[in-house]
Order: structure tokens, then C-alpha cells, then sequence
């Protein structure tokens, strides 16, 4: 059974239709990765499966029961993480109160309930290393680290809490070849812990290093939905890029000849 499956899905906002038509499918163990350039319907598509936007079309099953998502909480009660491009960290805040943001272990009652402070910096470092991923020092402040490892510190805490789906929105986006490689192995880890991984992207060469299948989103519409096996890397680019209209453009551009 999938873990999430769309069919049909859309969402209007007025006059406006972002989606249309939608049929997508996340089943465990698998990176299914979503592509399209600026405008293309991701962000809507996050924000039905996340439960920010409820849709208005079509059906979303999560493990075969149909759901209509009134709230981010109501997905993630469900096993549906999200972990956005901005990355929702505190900076300055060492990195193991960062792993527990808004989820702290206390001892004793409200308001006299004290942090568990070294067991959260245990469970931390922990779950951090069971992700491959090696800190410096739990207590340095998350700001003082790359990119790459903030998003591997958000996915890993994603996974604790106890993820089933993990949607990932444009991870590798502001980060170099290095970095982004940091995040790819670490969105590998999650699919062969046997989560589900939605990862949002515009780079179809980051996508096909870890994806299993493949959609690409055009003005809201699915416009390629292949698996691994009926794709390779110089269609996922060329639909990317245009496909069609591309080769039309460039017979337009052609130089004339003598």
C-alpha cells in the first residue's frame, strides 16, 4: 500500500488553478522526486501533501485513507514531515536544541518543568550518528555549520520524531557540488531507513543520483511521470529544459545560412 497517493488532485485559488490533474504516488523505501522551473505547481503540491492548503479537486490517500488535510499538525500526526528550503532553525541555538525545537523533554509539570539537558544532547548526537553524520560538538550553535549539515541535522530530526514521509523543498538549492553530495547521501539514508521521500527539486542531475521516480510539473499539469527504469538522464533534462518547445526555439533561432 502507498504511503501517500494523489489522484487527481487539484487546487484553485480563485480564478487561479495551481494544480491540475495530479496523479502521484510515494511508496516506503523510494525517492520520488518532483521537478519544474519557478511557477511549475511545487510549492502547491508541498503545501496540499504537508496539510498547509487543503486541495479542492481529486482524492489524497495516506496508507489508503482518504485525508483533507486541515493543518500542518494533522499531516504530521500522520508520519509527514517537511523540511523547508529556509530550514526552520534558531541560528544561535546549539545544535542539540535545534534537533528538539519545539518538542523538549522536561522533568515535572508546567511551570515548573525543567529540560532534560543531557539526555537530549545523548539522544542527539545519537540519532545523528545513526544518520552517518558526525558534529564537532552538540553544543556548538547550528549557525556555525554548512549548509549541507544543517539540512542533514533537520532530515535526521524528521526521522526520530518518526517520519514515514520526508518532503524535502529544494534542499540543495543555495549549496555547492560538495554540499549538495552531503544531502544526497542523507536523503539516501532516509529511503534505505524505509521512508518515503518527496524531493522537491528544479536539478534534474541531483534528482536522478537518487531517484526511484519521476515527475515533472509544467503551469500545474504533469507533464513526464516516469519510473527509473523507463527514464534516463538526457530525457529528464531535455523535458526540463523544454523538450518540444525547445526544438521548435531553436529552429526559430537558427542562423541563416551563405
Amino acid at each position: 500500500m502507498a504511503l501517500i497517493e494523489m489522484t487527481d488532485v487539484g487546487k484553485s485559488y480563485g480564478a487561479i488553478r495551481a494544480l491540475a490533474g495530479i496523479n502521484l504516488r510515494v511508496d516506503a523505501g523510494e525517492v520520488t522526486c518532483v521537478l519544474g522551473d519557478n511557477g511549475a505547481g511545487k510549492s502547491t503540491l508541498i503545501k496540499i501533501i504537508s496539510g498547509l492548503h487543503p486541495h479542492n479537486e481529486g482524492t489524497l490517500r495516506v496508507e489508503g485513507t482518504e485525508q483533507s488535510f486541515s493543518s500542518p499538525r494533522e499531516a504530521l500526526d500522520l508520519g509527514i514531515a517537511t523540511v523547508y528550503q529556509d530550514l526552520a532553525v534558531v541560528p544561535l541555538m546549539e545544535v542539540w536544541r535545534n534537533f528538539f525545537l519545539g518538542s523538549e523533554l522536561t522533568r515535572g509539570r508546567f511551570p515548573l518543568a525543567r529540560l532534560r539537558i543531557r539526555e537530549m544532547k545523548e539522544i542527539a548526537d545519537a540519532e545523528l550518528r545513526k544518520m552517518g553524520i558526525t558534529i564537532k560538538d552538540i553544543n556548538q550553535p547550528i549557525g556555525t555549520l554548512s549548509g549541507g549539515q544543517r539540512q542533514s541535522v533537520a532530515i535526521a530530526r524528521a526521522v526520530y520524531f518518526g517520519a514515514r514521509v520526508l518532503i524535502l523543498d529544494e534542499p540543495t538549492a543555495a549549496l555547492g557540488v560538495k554540499q549538495s553530495g552531503v544531502v544526497l547521501k542523507y536523503i539516501a539514508a532516509a529511503r534505505d531507513a524505509g521512508l518515503g521521500v518527496v524531493f522537491i527539486t528544479h536539478n534534474p542531475h541531483h534528482a536522478y543520483l537518487v531517484g526511484d521516480h519521476f515527475v515533472i510539473l509544467k503551469l500545474g499539469r504533469a507533464v513526464l511521470d516516469r519510473q527509473r527504469s523507463d527514464v534516463d538522464l538526457d530525457e529528464l533534462v531535455t523535458q526540463m529544459a523544454g523538450g518540444d518547445e525547445l526544438t521548435e526555439l531553436s529552429h526559430e533561432l537558427r542562423r541563416p545560412t551563405g
